[in-house]
């Protein structure tokens, strides 16, 4: 057998012996002073004893139990000393020694409660300790309303004798309230040894209670069933010594956070109602209305907290865990106000955008370092739409920004938002595909705006694939021609630099732009198959060498055409030595039969190989070579590309001018930065 069962055994058979004997009167009259004096005073050391012994063996609640088995203890002392010398006094003084040690359990017991508080309780919510308080002043003002009257009126002598028959009420006032607080404390889930010690002491606090009315009244008679009260709160308190301790973290959940306070707070309402129908103390009343203020902070706190968690709800509804962008439920509430009090002119830009080479660099850095490079961009993005617009993660690797329409500015909050998203490191490229929609123009509600976004982006991300595939093709045929002849690297290059300032002069669009670009580059591509003997022929061709020289136009095709992607550049190589006036080749078109990327392909070319030193003829001036270009205009080449190539050409030797200028301010700056 335990000892924990041996005590339960030993102290419940004395507690249920003396209860017997107080109540019914069993072991007669000749055993009273063996219940009253041994009995009972034996129970209350074995509950003092057993908390002594808790705290002795317990290091790390050692504190506590001491403090109880200190007030316990204390309470054996003033029975003992009222056995032994004030029961044998005819009238005993009053107060005593017996007081004194009655008393000084108050404090010991108020220390106890304050180290049982929950260790949490510095970081519990202000709502426990606003229950715990309401719940506190309403039982005060119930205990004031029930017993301080009586005993007030019944108070009589010196001002010792006042003092200690009121400290008695009050120690046991202050002791519910302690009780009940940390009840609260608890979320009104105390663990079994807290409720022990919890239900012991407010079975002390009623056995006082009772015994101070009865003695104000008059009523009270030494051996009745109450006297059974005071050992069995002390048992309780023995007993919770033997309990585990509880480890259990404080939740603030259940019906007992509504329940238990509004139930005390109903007394104050109680006892104020009764106030206005019957005379009640002073003190009793101001605990009450204490109360009543406390509950109505309560609710007040409660209501702004209630407020603070919707705000931070909605919050965390609209805002992506990972970057703190607006995630897709925040942008299709934006869109719909966007849409609902847009003018009828456009009023903003939607940019959807997906990042390209993200799977790489998750799979080669790892998920981790895919997170970190999200919030980055997000980051960046964010930045980028400051002040004119919204940024928004749609989850994935897919953002967004809603841009505020400014006519003036609007394509380069557009390229900062794309540039935004490209990042570039050792061994990765991050970069995005993007599709717009201008609104109200194009998309009057959400759903039409992001799906019409979505098209363009992936429109745009298929082109993205093709210029990739097209990019490696070209490097490669652009360095089989290299490999093959150096000095046609330079031709290719001038020839392409030309050809993208012309396009962009003519309005051409990306994907036609880049046709046109990479065209410029592989036009020659088919000279690979002319011998070298024709190429470098210091002397005219004759007429089978020309059309030898003719089809090298039509291998560049069947080059090209080989990589699908480089459809549409195959046909402008084809079609780059075509005339205006038919009298090009291979296929003789005429005019506009020939496409445009294919007539600027041929204005860039003529120039350049005007321009540029040949094995039968020496380089010509650019003013010279423009005016042949002219000259010819209209038969063999575009009038307007001729415009466009003038413009273009205009700007680029201005900009040649101005550097030799530049650089001699730069030199004048560090010469005199250096005197």
């Amino acid at each position: 057998m335990s000892a924990r069962t041996t005590f339960t055994l030993v102290t419940g058979g004395g507690l249920a012996a003396y209860g017997a004997h107080v109540a019914f009167g069993f072991g007669g009259q000749g055993s009273e002073g063996f219940f009253q004096d041994w009995l009972y005073n034996a129970l209350v050391l074995s509950a003092a004893l057993s908390c002594l012994v808790r705290g002795i063996v317990s290091r790390a609640e050692r504190a506590r139990w001491l403090s109880l088995g200190g007030g316990l203890l204390c309470l054996f002392g003033g029975e003992l000393y009222y056995t032994l010398h004030l029961s044998h006094l005819a009238d005993p003084p009053y107060p005593s020694l017996a007081d004194g040690l009655y008393l000084a359990f108050y404090p010991a017991g108020y220390t106890a409660l304050v180290l049982f508080a929950p260790r949490a309780s510095r970081q519990l919510r202000a709502c426990l300790w606003l229950d715990g308080l309401v719940s506190a002043l309403g039982v005060a003002a119930l205990t004031a309303a029930l017993l301080l009257q009586p005993i007030v009126a019944s108070t009589g002598g010196d001002r010792l004798d006042v003092a200690t028959t009121l400290a008695y009420p009050l120690g046991d006032v202050t002791l519910l309230v302690f009780v009940v607080g940390l009840l609260a404390l608890s979320a009104w889930k105390p663990s079994r040894s807290w409720t022990l010690i919890a239900a012991g002491l407010a079975t002390m606090a009623v056995a006082d209670g009772i015994f101070l009315w009865q003695s104000a009244n008059g009523t009270y008679a030494e051996g009745q069933a109450l006297d059974a009260l005071w050992p069995a709160a002390a048992l309780l308190l023995g007993h919770a010594a033997w309990q585990p301790s509880a480890h259990e973290a404080t939740r603030l959940e259940g019906w007992r956070l509504l329940a238990m306070p509004a139930l005390f707070a109903l007394m104050p309402v109680g006892l104020l109602v009764y106030g206005n129908l019957e005379p009640m103390n002073t003190p009793a009343l101001v605990l009450a209305a204490a109360a009543l203020v406390v509950a109505v902070v309560r609710m007040a706190y409660t209501f702004s907290n209630t407020l603070r968690v919707t705000a931070e709800a909605t919050a965390a509804a609209l805002t992506d865990s990972l970057t703190g962008l607006g995630n897709r439920r925040a942008l299709l509430a934006e869109l719909d106000a966007e849409l609902t009090d847009a003018p009828t002119s456009d009023s903003a830009v939607l940019v959807l955008l997906d990042l390209d080479g993200f799977k790489d660099y998750n799979d080669t850095f790892g998920h981790p370092a895919g997170d970190a490079l999200l919030v980055r961009l997000g980051g960046r993005l964010d930045q980028a739409v400051a002040g004119c617009g919204s940024a928004y993660r749609l989850g994935g690797d897919e953002f967004c920004a809603l841009i505020r329409l400014d006519p003036d500015r609007v394509g380069d909050d557009v390229d900062r938002v794309v540039a935004a998203l490209h990042q570039r490191g050792e061994g990765f490229q991050v970069s995005s595909s993007h599709g717009t929609v201008t609104m109200p123009a194009e998309a009057r509600d959400s759903a039409r705006a992001l799906q019409l976004a979505d098209q363009r982006l992936y429109a745009q991300k298929g082109v993205r694939r093709r210029q990739a595939t097209t990019q490696q093709v070209r490097d490669v045929l652009l360095q089989m021609v290299t490999e093959r002849t150096p000095a046609l690297r330079d031709h290719i290059d001038d020839v392409a630099l030309l050809a993208r300032g012309v396009g962009r002069r003519l309005g051409l669009r990306a994907h036609e732009l880049h046709e046109v670009v990479r065209a410029a580059e592989l036009h020659d591509i088919g000279k690979m198959a002319i011998p070298d003997a024709i190429l470098a022929k210091p002397g005219p061709l004759d007429a089978a060498e020309w059309e030898f020289m003719r089809q090298h136009t039509i291998v560049g095709e069947r080059m090209l055409t080989v990589a699908p992607a480089l459809a549409g550049v195959a046909r402008l190589v084809r079609w780059s030595h075509e005339r205006v006036d038919g009298g090009g080749y291979p296929d003789r078109l005429v005019g506009n039969e020939i496409p445009l990327g294919a007539r600027i392909v041929a204005v860039c070319d003529a120039f350049n190989a005007m321009t540029s030193e040949r094995p039968y003829r020496h380089a010509v001036p650019a003013d010279e070579a423009v005016a042949e270009l002219l000259r010819h205009s209209g038969t063999q080449f575009d009038a307007e590309v001729i415009a466009a190539f003038q413009a273009e050409l205009a700007d680029r030797s201005r900009e040649r001018s101005t550097i030799p200028l530049a650089a001699r301010f730069d030199s004048r700056a560090l010469s005199v930065s250096a005197n």
